[in-house]
C-alpha cells in the first residue's frame, strides 16, 4: 500500500543530498546490571534482533515513481531485514569516550539508504569502564526529536527489575504512537482529519496577513520575532561536507537552576547563554567574532489560552524564536540578561497568535536557511540565523532497559549548508546533556567547545552569586 508523504515529511527528503544528510540521531550509555556476564551485550543485541514483528512505523520504507506523479510516498518494506537495521559493533582500545564520539561521528555522516527504511540501530561495545552504548538514527521525514524521544521513552523502565522490555521496533512495544499515514482517508485520498481540520481552521488563517505584518515589522526593526532579517556572516554559515564530528557532556540541571533562580531568567535562559558565552569564546580564538550578535533559532514550545486561540480551547503549540546571543557582550551576565529579554519579547509575539499563525511564521522564519543553499546564495545574502539551539525535555527519573540502567542521553542533530552547527540539549535524571553536531571541515576543533561551555557556566555562576 502506497501512502502520500506529507508536505514537511516530504520537504526534508528533497532537501537531502549527500553534504546534508537530513537524520536525527541519539548516543544512550546504559551501565550493565549487578552480576551481568560477559555475554550480556551478546545477548542484549540478540534480543533487539530478534523480535516476532516490526512496528508500522519502522516498516515504512520511501518511494517516488510514476504512479506517484513523482511525488514521495511511504509504502510498506516487504523484503524488510532486521539484521541490517540493528548492527554490533565494538570499539577499539583504549576504549574511552573520545573513540565513542568518533564511531558516533563517522555513523550520523553517513546517509541512510532510501530502498531500505530509515533508521538504524547500533548496539556498541568495548568502553573500558564496562558501559554500553547505542547509537540510534531516523529520517526526519520519519521523526522528529520530540517524537524520538518518545519512542525511547515508550519501551524504557523505572524498575530496576523489569525485564522482557522490547525494542522500540518491535510491534510488541505497543505504545508507537499513531503516525499520519494510519489515519483514515477520506475524499481524493485526503486524510479525513486533514480535511476537519483544514474547514476548522478558516478563523485562524484569516488572520495570517496580519500576523505576517506584524513579524515582518518587527524583523524590519531587529526586535525578536519568529523571522530574523540581521544576522551576521560567521564561519558557521558556509556550505558543509557530509562529513561530521561531534561531541557531548552533561552538567547537573541543578546548577544551571541555581543560574536561573538567582537571576530571575529560565534553565533554557541559562542553557543559551552557556552556548552564547561557548561560542564568544570558540570565535575569538579563531580570530572570527562578528562585531554584531549572533543569532539562533530556538523552538519553543507555549501554552496557550483560549483567548489567544481561535479554534481550540487552548493547548500546546510550537514555534520557533529567533533569539539575540548577545555575543558583542563582554560580561556572562550581560549576555544573560539580553538573551532573557530576547526570550520574552519573541514568547509574547508569539502569545499573540494562534497555532496555525504560529507555525505559519516559524515556517516563514526557517524558508531562507532552506532556500539561501538549494539557490547556492551562501556568502552573497545574510545568513537568516547562526545556529540552531534545541531543549528536548527527557526523562526526570533514572531509567532501565532491562535491568540495564540508563545513564546518559545525548542528541545528534543536522547540520545544513549555511548552518554548519547545530547545538541540542536533553534533560535527563538530573542532568542536562549537550550533543553538538558540526561539519567536519567547516568548524574545526568542536570539542574544544564543550570546555568553553564548561567555564562559562562556572562564569555565570559567580556573575550570579551562587
Amino acid at each position: 500500500m502506497v501512502t502520500p508523504m506529507d508536505p514537511t515529511s516530504a520537504a526534508f527528503m528533497l532537501a537531502e543530498n549527500r553534504s546534508q544528510p537530513m537524520h536525527v540521531g541519539g548516543l544512550q550509555l546504559f551501565r550493565k546490571p549487578e552480576g551481568a556476564g560477559r555475554d550480556f551485550v551478546r545477548k542484549m543485541y540478540a534480543e533487539m534482533s530478534d523480535v516476532d514483528a516490526i512496528a508500522p512505523l519502522f516498516l515504512k520504507r520511501p518511494t517516488r515513481t510514476v504512479s506517484t506523479a513523482g511525488q514521495w510516498a511511504w509504502t510498506e518494506d516487504d523484503q524488510f531485514d532486521v539484521e541490517y537495521h540493528v548492527r554490533h559493533s565494538a570499539l577499539p582500545k583504549p576504549g574511552r569516550v573520545r573513540e565513542l564520539l568518533e564511531l558516533s561521528s563517522r555513523l550520523h555522516g553517513t546517509r541512510l539508504a532510501r530502498e531500505r527504511p530509515l533508521w538504524e540501530a547500533h548496539v556498541i561495545e568495548g568502553l573500558r569502564d564496562g558501559r554500553i552504548a547505542m547509537y540510534t538514527k531516523m529520517h526526519h521525514a520519519l521523526v522528529d526529536g520530540v517524537s524520538s524521544m518518545r519512542l525511547l521513552q515508550a519501551v524504557l523502565s523505572t524498575d530496576a527489575e523489569d525485564r522482557g522490555m522490547p525494542p522500540m521496533w518491535s510491534a510488541d512495544a505497543g505504545r508507537t504512537p499513531a503516525r499520519r499515514d494510519e489515519v483514515e482517508h477520506g475524499f481524493l485520498g485526503l486524510p479525513a482529519g486533514a480535511l476537519r481540520t483544514a474547514l476548522g481552521l478558516s478563523a485562524e488563517a484569516a488572520g495570517l496577513p496580519g500576523a505576517l505584518v506584524r513579524t515582518l515589522a518587527r524583523g524590519v526593526r531587529n526586535e525578536t520575532s519568529a523571522v530574523s532579517l540581521y544576522a551576521p556572516r560567521t564561519i558557521f554559515n558556509r556550505r558543509i561536507t557530509g562529513s561530521r564530528r561531534f561531541a557531548a557532556q552533561d552538567w547537573p540541571v541543578e546548577r544551571i537552576r541555581g543560574v536561573g533562580r538567582s537571576s530571575g531568567t529560565t534553565v533554557n535562559d541559562v542553557v543559551l547563554a552557556m552556548v552564547s558565552g561557548a561560542v564568544r569564546r570558540y570565535l575569538l580564538d579563531l580570530d572570527a567574532l562578528p562585531d554584531a550578535p549572533l543569532v539562533a533559532m530556538v523552538p519553543v514550545s507555549l501554552k496557550l489560552s483560549d483567548a489567544q486561540s481561535a479554534s481550540a480551547s487552548g493547548g500546546n503549540a510550537i514555534g520557533c524564536v529567533m533569539a539575540s546571543l548577545g555575543t558583542h557582550l563582554d560580561d556572562p551576565s550581560d549576555r544573560l540578561t539580553t538573551i532573557h529579554r530576547s526570550m520574552l519579547d519573541g514568547k509574547r509575539a508569539l502569545g499573540e497568535m494562534s497555532p496555525t499563525q504560529i507555525m505559519a511564521m516559524s515556517a516563514l522564519g526557517m524558508a531562507p536557511a532552506l532556500a539561501v543553499p538549494m539557490l547556492r546564495l551562501q556568502g552573497i545574502v545574510r545568513p537568516p540565523f547562526n545556529l540552531i539551539i534545541s531543549n528536548v525535555p527527557g526523562p526526570r527519573r533514572t531509567h532501565y532497559w532491562n535491568g540495564a540502567q540508563l545513564e546518559g542521553m545525548y542528541p545528534l542533530s543536522i547540520p545544513i549548508h549555511g548552518m554548519a552547527l547545530n547545538i541540542t540539549c536533553t534533560s535527563y535524571d538530573g542532568k542536562m546533556g549537550f550533543g553538538l553536531t558540526g561539519c567536519r571541515r567547516t568548524v574545526p576543533h568542536l570539542q574544544r567547545l564543550l570546555t568553553h561551555l564548561d567555564d562559562e557556566l562556572g562564569a555565570l555562576e559567580k556573575a550570579s552569586g551562587v
